[in-house]
């Protein structure tokens, strides 16, 4: 991999995607072993820096680091030197000077592991910031709609619920439609952002890549749910944030869920045998049915353990491992 730090997948090219989910089978085998346990980062130090609450990403990425041998070092605003008005910059030249050599960073504010990355000479990875991006989650969505379909190109993805407070879904979108995927973002108008449509496809066209699957754009929007559904082979739900509510974006759960939440009858209109997805946590009964959550097409727990073996693969090539091959 040749870059320093991984942000978002919007300025991936297609190989680099692709050999971040070819190691990501190595990885996948390793986790099959008895010992769980490779040594491309022994002697490493990885500093997994999480200012927003998180149990999945969080020991997920500690995992993935212990597993490939390196020492991991938790740090959270909490009983951190933040609390006594350490600013993001201090905390960076704090972990600079300590000798970390890679930096997992979770922050509330959009754009905080860029400033983290120009000031750091360690590696960088956004485990989620803010609204903007979540790029080993998506990564992770791609792996596991891989593993289940075969392939990610000319699929049909559909992505349902609260877009416009979704890290998730702006990563998620950038790296399907890389892939020659075409995304389709459905919400209520008040949570769909106005624009990120045009947006991913300029940013297509700079990269020298397809903005049309199958007479389709790569990315479109709509708020009808029918019209998303429609030939579609993945439908993931996104988490409805209940602190929106006091916004007034939604008039209430209950009508939010009678409008959008995905049941075993609105899931029958994608195509048949569609793979279910929700990157969690679940608000079971609103955007999302329990017996969707937990049904034969369900993908969700695939996602959880997956994760593990994509965030390894990320360490592994960031480090400058190739290609899965010494694992």
């Amino acid at each position: 991999m040749r870059r320093k730090d991984v942000l978002d997948l919007d300025d991936f090219a297609p190989d680099e995607i692709r050999e971040v989910l070819e190691t990501t089978v190595a990885m996948k085998e390793v986790l099959a072993r008895p010992i769980k346990r490779v040594p491309p980062l022994r002697g490493k130090t990885i500093v997994n820096c999480f200012y927003e609450a998180s149990t999945r990403t969080r020991v997920s990425f500690e995992l993935a680091a212990k597993n490939l041998s390196a020492d991991v070092v938790n740090i959270s605003s909490t009983g951190s030197s933040v609390e006594k008005g350490e600013t993001l910059v201090d905390t960076t030249r704090t972990l600079q000077a300590l000798g970390a050599d890679m930096v997992v960073m979770r922050h509330g504010a959009s754009g905080a592991p860029y400033v983290v990355a120009r000031e750091l000479s360690a590696c960088v990875i956004n485990g989620g910031d803010g609204w903007h991006a979540h790029p080993t989650q998506a990564l992770l969505d791609l792996f596991t709609v891989q593993s289940r379909l075969g392939r990610l190109e000319g699929r049909r993805i559909a992505i349902v619920g609260d877009v416009l407070h979704s890290r998730v879904a702006r990563s998620a979108a950038w790296g399907f439609a890389t892939m020659g995927a075409s995304v389709v973002l459905c919400a209520p108008p008040t949570l769909l952002p106005a624009g990120f449509d045009r947006a991913v496809l300029t940013g297509l066209r700079a990269k020298g890549l397809p903005t049309v699957v199958a007479g389709t754009p790569s990315v479109e929007l709509t708020h009808h749910l029918d019209a998303a559904l429609h030939d579609a082979d993945v439908v993931m739900a996104l988490r409805v944030q209940r602190e929106r509510m006091d916004s007034g974006l939604l008039p209430s759960l209950r009508e939010y869920a009678r409008a959008y939440g995905l049941t075993r009858d609105r899931v029958a209109k994608a195509r048949f045998g569609a793979v279910v997805m929700h990157p969690g946590p679940m608000n079971e009964g609103v955007e999302i049915a329990p017996d969707v959550a937990y049904g034969g097409q369900s993908a969700v727990e695939e996602q959880v353990a997956n994760g593990v073996a994509v965030r390894m693969a990320v360490m592994y090539l960031l480090a400058g491992g190739r290609g899965g091959a010494a694992v």
